[in-house]
């Protein structure tokens, strides 16, 4: 981790991330892509926003090693503290795109590789920006070890229904398969709420859920 930076050095417009960005890099579990050095990691969730889920997941299994991956800092730095303070040492916090992935684990290392609510980018001509598109799954099918698993939960039928394609025309195998998550009877741990989730659930919308292998 580099030198503690002091949140007023930050010219941001929006007053309050200027500290945000600065907790994430004061934080000894987070790291910009040049300050992480490339190992293999258990779980990786990808678009963790604030990452509570993968806190949970981490709290729950300590033999295992999770990294959260965001473009957002100042999302992610909620996740990286909210560990800090339940002493879960086994997660890490990494500021990077969904392109960069290759940059941070070794190939054929993860076990587990989780998609939630990502940006769905309803424009066609934005299909090559979706994160299920077969760009982004040929990157998680070399990171993925050979019995990994791909989870993505996502509200949006649309875009769920086409990552579904996307995946059976990709050649990967759909094990699990919801379209009301939390009124399944899958595990439970399928079922830790993100925070993006607690907006609309109580709405009555609905959560779709896949797990994928090759």
């Amino acid at each position: 981790m580099s030198e503690l930076l002091n949140p007023d050095d930050f010219v941001i417009v929006r007053r309050r991330k200027k500290y945000r960005f600065a907790k994430f890099a004061n934080a000894k579990n987070c790291f910009e892509l040049n300050e992480w050095e490339k190992k293999a990691v258990d779980v990786v969730e990808l678009g963790a926003g604030t990452a509570f889920f993968l806190v949970e997941l981490a709290r729950r299994y300590p033999e295992k090693t999770f990294a959260a991956v965001d473009v957002k800092a100042d999302r992610l730095q909620r996740g990286a503290y909210e560990a800090l303070e339940q002493n879960i040492t086994n997660i890490v916090f990494i500021k990077a795109r969904a392109d960069q992935l290759d940059e941070l684990f070794e190939k054929q290392s993860i076990e587990s590789l989780w998609l939630t609510f990502a940006d769905p980018f309803p424009r066609d001509r934005s299909a090559r920006r979706r994160m299920t598109h077969p760009i982004f799954l040929k990157k998680y099918e070399a990171l993925l070890q050979e019995t990994g698993s791909f989870y993505v939960k996502h509200d949006n039928p649309a875009f769920f229904a086409w990552s579904l394609e996307q995946l059976v025309a990709e050649n990967w195998h759909i094990r699990e398969l919801s379209f009301d998550l939390h009124e399944s009877e899958l595990p439970n741990d399928y079922k830790i709420i993100t925070s993006y989730e607690e907006r609309w659930l109580d709405e009555g919308r609905k959560t779709n859920f896949a797990r994928a292998t090759k």
